[in-house]
């Protein structure tokens, strides 16, 4: 196979997952419209999505990588750091939360990735 008129026999690729993740702070809501207007409020009203996975349905926000200690951690020890995480139990999958208040949210049905299925059922646990 070629790219860019280059082979690529000696292509290597991997797929390594983060060994863990560090959850800062997370909020946990009695309901699935409490979340979705919480999301719509921390991105300043703007349109959002949430993720669904394994009967939880959440949002998260990373620290960004742009600082030496955050990037060391990423690649060295294979280690996230989220800021912080919210979310709601809502045991069927469906992809609008529309709430009272019109507030759509999209719902990204992230079942299939083995990280999100891991987070969700963390959450699961969380009192």
């Amino acid at each position: 196979m070629l790219w860019k008129g280059k082979p690529l026999e000696d292509l290597i690729i991997r797929n390594e997952s983060f060994k863990e993740i560090v959850i800062l702070e997370r909020t946990r809501f009695n309901s699935v419209d409490d979340l979705a207007r919480f999301a719509s409020i921390a991105v300043g009203g703007k349109t959002t999505g949430v993720y669904w996975a394994n009967g939880v349905v959440f949002i998260y926000y990373p620290l960004p990588t742009s600082s030496e200690i955050a990037a060391e951690a990423l690649i060295k020890e294979r280690k996230v750091f989220w800021a912080f995480v919210s979310y709601a139990m809502m045991p069927k999958y469906q992809s609008i939360i529309e709430t009272k208040e019109r507030i759509m949210v999209p719902v990204i049905d992230m079942s299939t990735s083995t990280l999100f299925s891991n987070v969700s059922e963390w959450l699961k646990k969380q009192p």
